[in-house]
């Protein structure tokens, strides 16, 4: 019976091979353009401290589930401190945002509920769908008048749910969150957003984009925040009203029966949300840093969003060249890593250029000179190959 597993596997690998989507672990090397440290946090030196010295306080893992012996009072204060970032009642930590959103999908929605869904979703967000016994309904990626449409035709006996990304990962675009708030008003949904790529980079106080658009006391239900991306750590806060964070203490099974984080990323991320409070010059020089770039990707004919975040897509179309161009820009010191299908549409392959804020002009500058010629190269290549 294994022989027939291996040989089904096998074959699949080989799909992969032949359609340029076989993908390889790769460490870091050289000028960081693909991370999600957007603030830099990662290797901030009061976060690094502080996080050395709880794993010799705490140790290293929590040894249990948090209900069971894997809980911190560490815990329970970042959860404090976070939910008085996103003024919420409560907030939860999970190991990681995959989790979160799991979590959060497959606990709230029940069988009579239907849950509306970007079509650009993360996989987090959707497989938390495929859990649920919901009803799922798919719209347009940020369609106002579609969602509005579906929401006014629907008529499911139970709650109406709402799920999208404030700044979705893949194109760098933002969700129209003050539209979607109005429609879920009028038809009584609630709204989920997974504010992932936002917190720490938006907003006067970097809660993320629900405050900075003005919807957070509107119809909001659960945030999702990632803490492995702008704030350097990892794991995810779901922040909400008191009632869902304690329902999903209760009901959620990614918490419920998974082993806690190590205590010490607490304290981690407690310096990592003193930084954001202290140091408001990394979120402007990141936004800096992105106006920058895309002026000078326009003036080689990279084609650009109107949304300028932190994201920035260079759309190449097949696999393989996405792949020969991101090998060309890494050869040359640039580490630039080539997305393709599932996690973009077919023939959309691309590369995903994400900013930090230890970039300099000059090193921008550099790489968009070393982008143009390597776009002209990919070009050439592929010319001539047809």
């Amino acid at each position: 019976m294994t022989d027939v597993l291996e040989d089904r596997v096998r074959t699949r690998l080989a799909d992969l091979r032949s359609q340029g989507l076989l993908r390889h672990p790769r460490p870091p090397s050289g000028l960081d353009l693909c991370s999600n440290d957007y603030l830099g946090l990662a290797t901030h030196p009061s976060v690094v401290q502080r996080l050395g010295d709880a794993l010799a306080r705490d140790g290293c893992g929590s040894t249990g589930s948090r209900l069971l012996r894997g809980h911190r009072e560490s815990f329970s204060a970042i959860e404090r401190r976070f939910a008085a970032l996103k003024r919420t009642e409560r907030s939860l930590y999970f190991s990681s945002g995959y989790l979160a959103n799991l979590a959060v999908l497959s606990t709230l929605p029940e069988a009579e509920d239907v849950v509306f869904s970007d079509a650009h979703n993360h996989a987090s967000l959707i497989d938390g769908l495929r859990l649920s016994r919901a009803r799922r309904v798919v719209f347009p990626h940020n369609d106002v008048d579609a969602l509005s449409k579906l929401l006014a035709e629907d008529n499911a006996p139970g709650q109406r749910f709402v799920a999208v990304e404030s700044l979705f990962s893949m194109d760098g675009d933002f969700a129209p969150l003050a539209e979607y708030a109005s429609a879920c008003r009028r038809a009584g949904a609630l709204l989920v957003v997974d504010e992932a790529h936002a917190v720490g980079v938006y907003g006067d106080d970097g809660s993320g984009l629900i405050r900075a658009t003005g919807i957070a006391d509107d119809v909001l239900l659960v945030s999702v925040n990632t803490a492995g991306k702008a704030l350097g750590v990892a794991g995810a806060f779901v922040a909400g009203p008191a009632w869902a964070i304690d329902y999903l203490e209760q009901r959620a099974r990614p918490f419920v029966f998974s082993t806690a984080a190590p205590p010490a990323l607490a304290a981690a991320l407690e310096a990592a949300l003193d930084a954001v409070a202290a140091e408001p010059e990394r979120r402007q020089r990141l936004h800096a840093r992105v106006g920058f770039l895309r002026t000078k990707l326009a003036k080689i004919g990279v084609p650009l969003s109107p949304d300028a975040s932190q994201i920035i897509p260079v759309i190449v179309g097949e696999n393989e060249e996405a792949v020969r161009l991101a090998a060309a820009l890494q050869h040359q010191g640039f580490d630039v890593r080539a997305i393709r299908p599932p996690s973009v549409p077919v023939g959309s392959a691309r590369l995903r250029i994400s900013l930090n804020t230890g970039l300099s002009e000059n090193d921008l500058e550099r790489f968009v000179g070393v982008l143009q010629q390597c776009l002209e190269e990919v070009a050439f290549c592929s010319a001539g190959s047809s």
